[in-house]
């Protein structure tokens, strides 16, 4: 017997956080370092929001709430659920979490027990993958492919599911990639659900970038889908389109209400609630008419480095680079740039314990931080399973503009940079061994 339980090693982490040791590390050799990694807004939680949140505090609003969340709240989310998606949901269904990122969690732990499959989109957030082994489900990964646009198609969807499927996980606008899901594919992907899923299968729609879409893509939920909205969970909440990360704001629409008590009851279990001036100021992000105006400025600020990045990108030999409708990253190929600088050759020739804790991908990400002060984030950190072949890096481009081209402009340098890749292959602390 040891100290810590067996089931912690099926725990995965999201390296986008991880990276933070490697800037360091770099930073303490002298590199200067542009950061494309974390998937947070460059932009301040607007003042009528944070004024609220101050207000309710020296008010001495700082108490315990009801563990599903305060009613005010949970009212103001369902009439967002109804203005935005069309959905007439009861506040009894919604469930307010500190962050989206518990929901996923409480899912696996709600749904999913030893052996059941969990469909999850690869690459996608990589804490599906880390609660699906960590709960002991059975990891079926949905690869999306550059081709599509970094969607799937309801074929490849279809031949994934069993009898033994028990949640299906969606995200649209992506991270990693940006991707959406079309009305279509979504409708597509009920139809299959409806005709083909066991009736216990529930849908887990993952809506975090729901506000940030560009060139008139309309966001749609697949609980919008006819007989969806009774096996959809519907997550998301304020810190990507409401720049609002800190705050730790989430929730989630469950199908009934005797879904989301049990939810409470995790809650119960574990955060207790979320703080109520937090709640208070998340409301007035709802509420607040000037909500909306400060949201269209963050997006089109957001559109015009996605319509830089892109074609910059593009313009570096060894690069394709989609264009993204929705987030605020790109998924660049660099499979080119690996070939350039014979990765692919170097990578063949380590062991193959090594190899399979990297990728050609990876060490280019590493050779560009350690060597060219450019921070990205690597294919394999947005789901291992079914990553082989795939030479992708993400770049977050929720920084300014200015840091974006010189980023862009030291990639470009790194590209071609033969004589630094071979001195890069001699440097342990780079390659992270």
């Amino acid at each position: 017997m040891g100290v810590i339980a067996n089931r912690i090693a099926a725990m995965g982490t999201e390296n986008a956080f991880k990276i933070g040791d490697d800037v360091a590390r770099a930073q303490a050799r002298g590199v200067d370092v542009v950061r494309f990694t974390i998937g947070e807004p460059d932009f301040d939680s607007a003042p009528h929001i944070n004024q609220v949140g101050i207000d309710n505090i020296l008010a001495g609003n700082t108490h315990y709430t009801d563990p599903a969340g305060i009613k005010p709240l949970r009212e103001a989310t369902a009439a967002h659920v109804k203005k935005t998606r069309g959905l007439d949901v009861s506040a009894d269904q919604v469930i307010i979490l500190p962050g989206a990122k518990p929901a996923i969690g409480y899912a696996m732990m709600s749904y999913v027990n030893p052996g059941d499959e969990v469909i999850y989109p690869s690459p996608g957030f990589p804490i599906y993958e880390s609660w699906v082994t960590y709960m002991g489900g059975t990891p079926v990964p949905l690869v999306l492919r550059e081709e599509n646009g970094f969607a799937f198609t309801v074929e490849e969807l279809e031949a994934l599911i069993t009898k033994k499927t028990k949640l299906l996980m969606l995200c649209s606008p992506s991270n990693p990639t940006g991707g959406v899901l079309s009305r279509e594919i979504l409708e597509g992907v009920a139809e299959v659900v409806r005709s083909k899923a066991q009736p216990d299968l529930r849908v887990y729609s993952d809506e975090i970038y729901e506000h940030i879409t560009f060139d008139g893509f309309e966001h749609f939920s697949i609980a919008q889908a006819p007989g969806m909205k009774e096996r959809t969970i519907i997550a998301s909440g304020h810190s990507k389109g409401f720049a609002m990360t800190g705050w730790r704001l989430g929730w989630s629409v469950l199908p009934n209400e005797e879904e989301a008590a049990l939810w409470k009851q995790l809650n119960i279990n574990t955060v207790s609630c979320v703080p109520p001036f937090i709640q208070e100021a998340a409301r007035e992000a709802f509420e607040n008419p000037k909500t909306a105006e400060v949201v269209l400025h963050m997006v089109s600020e957001f559109k015009k480095r996605r319509d830089y990045v892109v074609p910059a990108l593009n313009d570096i030999p060894g690069i394709t680079c989609n264009k993204p409708l929705g987030a605020f990253y790109v998924f660049p190929n660099v499979s080119g740039i690996c070939a350039a600088l014979a990765i692919h050759d170097y990578y063949d020739g380590l062991s193959a314990e090594r190899r399979g804790k990297t990728s050609p991908a990876t060490l280019f990400q590493r050779f560009l931080l350690y060597y060219h002060g450019v921070a990205l984030v690597d294919r394999r950190s947005f789901g291992v399973l079914k990553s082989e072949g795939q030479h992708f890096l993400r770049l977050s481009y929720a920084t300014d503009m200015d840091s974006i081209k010189e980023g862009v402009a030291r990639i470009r340098k790194g590209a071609s940079d033969h004589a630094g890749f071979e001195k890069f292959q001699d440097d342990n602390v780079a390659l992270g061994v």
